[in-house]
């Protein structure tokens, strides 16, 4: 990592502990700066305090499915800069479709390599924004 850079801030929203071990284990080797919400009634609170650079968000958890979040956060300018890769074990082309429709920047299906995880966050992470006016 560059001198002075910022380490990159990933909020993981995971019910499933397992894959949630995996994830933070992944994370922390990577260098990012992470947290985790194991129930979609807690992430909009998370995301807002946080304010991170990407979400790692599971489509199906309890109280609010994921669809639902990533619908709020796209809804809301204050997250504009914020990145949603959604996974899921229904990893369908219909639940890919519908993910990225609401405004998921990429779309992972469980149970997932590492390597590709790493490399689709990579690749998220180093994207360009697509908001307009990226007032500073």
């Amino acid at each position: 990592m560059a001198d002075g850079a910022r380490k990159h801030r990933v909020l993981i929203i995971e019910d499933e502990d397992n894959i949630a071990i995996a994830l933070d284990f992944l994370m922390t080797r990577e260098g990012y700066t992470h947290d985790r919400v194991a129930s979609g009634g807690e992430a909009m609170a998370r995301i807002r305090a946080m304010q991170p650079d990407i979400v790692l968000l599971d489509v199906m958890l309890p109280e609010v499915s994921g669809y639902e979040i990533c619908q709020e956060v796209r809804a809301d300018s204050a997250l504009d800069h914020v990145k949603i890769l959604m996974m899921t074990a229904r990893g369908s082309a219909m639940e890919r479709r519908k993910g990225l429709a609401l405004g998921a920047d990429g779309f992972i299906a469980k149970p997932f390599e590492l390597k590709e995880l790493r490399a689709e966050v990579k690749r998220l992470l180093e994207a360009p924004s697509t908001t307009e006016g990226g007032a500073a």
